[in-house]
């Protein structure tokens, strides 16, 4: 893929344990794959910003890949319960991973 066929950008922020199975999974598009680590959300986990170079007729592809790299799953975080005399940890369930994805167009792109 050359720099001028580049007319998109992806930045899908994925959950640290996605991030080896979304980059196998976007490989063969042929993009250039960047990615950078972040951290944030309430829960403080670690996270990944993937930067994705597309062509704009690849878009679908690259979405329908995350979304199949990058599932959602139900874990357990503990609080302590309020209105007890023992601050007992209760477990909620969280649901966490899949993929903050934001599409940006590229106006120009060069490799120096």
């Amino acid at each position: 893929m050359t720099p001028a066929s580049i007319h998109l950008l992806l930045l899908a922020v994925v959950q640290e344990q996605d991030l080896d199975a979304a980059t196998r999974a976007l490989e063969p598009l042929g993009a250039p794959v960047v990615y950078l680590s972040s951290a944030g959300g309430f829960l403080g986990r670690r996270n990944a910003t993937i930067l994705v170079g597309l062509p704009k007729s690849n878009e679908e592809g690259a979405l329908a890949v995350l979304r199949q790299a990058c599932r959602q799953r139900v874990e357990y975080l503990t609080l302590p319960m309020e209105g007890t005399p023992l601050p007992l940890p209760a477990p909620v369930p969280v649901t966490v991973g899949g993929a903050s994805v934001f599409a940006l167009p590229v106006e120009r792109c060069e490799e120096i």
